[in-house]
């Protein structure tokens, strides 16, 4: 039997990615990953999947003429490579219902704040300027909105008074690179039971 692929969606340094190759490897997440996609050519990503031998590419949002022309070019690459599950790990563009619907239930994204608080781009930044003592990661489902589809599981960390954007995106960083590859496994496993918002875990 196959394994399912995933495609993995980055615009940065791609340390989320390295979590889930790092866990693919040691067999935790029973998967493949098929297609590493960045948005950016000088993404760190890409590096990354090269070294791992990941199939990897990117498509340019700036040479594309339309947003609908740059999320077909996504989903075409994504489905050339048989991909079942999309995994969002710090791509920087928010998708648009016609992405959604092509890839239904089949799209993960991780967020660096305890949804439904803080979302957008700039979560630790909100964070310490409303002054809340805990913080934390999200990974949910995406839907047609932004950051508000079901949450699949939260990871919570403390925040400091003496806390920076920085120190903060470093402890919570630690915690993502933990919670995405089991939320990843959970799903691969059939463990993950969607009921409208919620999201149960069998055991």
């Amino acid at each position: 039997m196959n394994k399912p692929v995933l495609g993995v969606l980055c615009s940065g340094r791609g340390t989320n990615l390295q979590s889930i190759i790092a866990a693919a490897e040691s067999g935790q997440i029973p998967a493949a990953i098929g297609l590493v996609i960045t948005d950016k050519p000088e993404a760190k990503a890409l590096e990354r999947a090269a070294q791992a031998g990941i199939p990897h590419i990117c498509v340019d949002r700036k040479r594309c003429a339309s947003r609908q022309e740059f999320e077909e070019k996504l989903a075409a690459s994504l489905k050339e490579h048989g991909v079942t599950l999309v995994i969002l790990a710090g791509f920087m563009r928010i998708l648009s219902p016609y992405f959604v619907r092509e890839f239904s239930g089949r799209i993960m994204n991780i967020h660096p704040s305890l949804l439904p608080s803080f979302g957008g781009a700039h979560a630790h930044r909100d964070v310490l300027a409303y002054g809340v003592k805990v913080s934390g990661c999200t990974i949910h489902f995406v839907d047609e909105g932004m950051d508000s589809g079901p949450i699949i599981l939260q990871a919570a960390v403390p925040v400091a008074d003496d806390d920076t954007e920085d120190t903060l995106a470093a402890r919570v960083l630690e915690q993502e690179h933990v919670l995405y590859p089991k939320a990843i496994e959970l799903y691969l496993k059939g463990r993950l039971v969607t009921e409208g918002r919620h999201v149960r875990i069998k055991s």
